[in-house]
């Protein structure tokens, strides 16, 4: 006898096809489209928009909801983004991210990323004080038991590349191929990239990475470094007591660099660097498009971190 369970999932994925398959027949799907449109897909943000695109080709055609240059936590929906969630054959996100599209999204039409790999706790691979952690996650509360920042990990990324192909591949049988295909090659080289990180960190003077707030979990957890988050929010202030600990902290184990991000104010990371007697670098969480590409980035942040933790190859 079929679990309910069971009876949830394949109906979820039959009503996928069937929305998939009315989008590429134009107007009468609702879509305002004319007969034979490219099925629209929305991704949430930059990361999964790349993966996307990577995966789908031609095949589909990839809008995002978030803007270039906006910190996609803060997103808030109004009317367009509505309107494209609601004409979108599927939505591609991470539950925990925006808690706005967290409540939109129909888990018929949806593929949350964060069911396709292993996650880790909010803060579990950040070294530092508790009660700081606590104090962060009030602002920034995820809204999830787990930390959802799995894209900095390219392994875990290659992973949501072959789901997303199995399930548009599912909802689209006339292009299951081409969808499995590409996502394999997106895998192998996202693969690929995790390899260029394992050997361009396996061996430095230091495997502690001072970050403006801990979003760097993944790439910590893939790569065996010490996260040490300034804050959990990347907008909060944090409190004296928890700048003189990471000070602290960055003395006693002989941090040279402490890390700001893109879309972030880099004052507290420059007031910290200060203190120690440290520099600043950027690492980019590329949660915006980046000048390249998601690859290029990432190999980026490598080489920032590779000067900055006194990495040899």
């Amino acid at each position: 006898m079929m679990s309910g369970h069971s009876r949830t999932r394949i109906a979820g994925a039959l009503a996928g096809a069937t929305l998939l398959a009315a989008t590429a027949c134009g107007a009468d799907a609702g879509t305002g489209g004319a007969p034979g449109d490219t099925p629209q897909v929305v991704a949430a943000f930059y990361p999964l928009q790349w993966l996307t695109e990577q995966v789908g080709g031609s095949d589909i055609q990839v809008t995002s909801l978030t803007t270039p240059g906006v910190e996609p936590h803060d997103l808030e929906l109004g009317a367009h983004q509505m309107a494209q969630l609601e004409d979108a054959a599927l939505t591609v996100y991470i539950k925990g991210v925006q808690p706005a599209v967290d409540e939109a999204v129909s888990p018929d039409t949806s593929f949350d990323a964060a069911t396709a790999v292993q996650t880790i706790p909010i803060g579990g691979h950040d070294h530092g004080d508790e009660h700081a952690h606590e104090e962060g996650e009030e602002g920034h509360d995820h809204g999830v038991p787990y930390d959802p920042h799995l894209w900095l990990d390219p392994s875990r990324l290659a992973t949501v590349a072959t789901a997303l192909g199995e399930r548009l591949a599912a909802a689209d049988p006339a292009h299951a191929q081409d969808f499995k295909d590409r996502a394999a090659a997106t895998a192998a080289s996202l693969t690929a990239l995790d390899q260029e990180f394992s050997q361009g960190l396996a061996t430095c003077s230091t495997r502690t990475m001072i970050t403006a707030h801990s979003a760097f979990g993944y790439l910590a957890d893939r790569y065996k470094l010490k996260q040490v988050g300034i804050t959990l929010d990347p907008e909060a202030e944090p409190s004296p007591a928890r700048l003189a600990e990471v000070a602290d902290l960055a003395k006693r184990e002989k941090v040279t660099t402490i890390f700001a991000e893109k879309l972030v104010s880099p004052k507290v990371a420059e007031v910290l660097a200060g203190e120690v007697g440290a520099r600043t670098a950027v690492l980019d969480p590329l949660e915006s498009a980046p000048e390249g590409d998601y690859v290029s980035a990432m190999r980026d942040n490598l080489k920032t971190l590779q000067t900055a933790l006194g990495c040899t190859t």
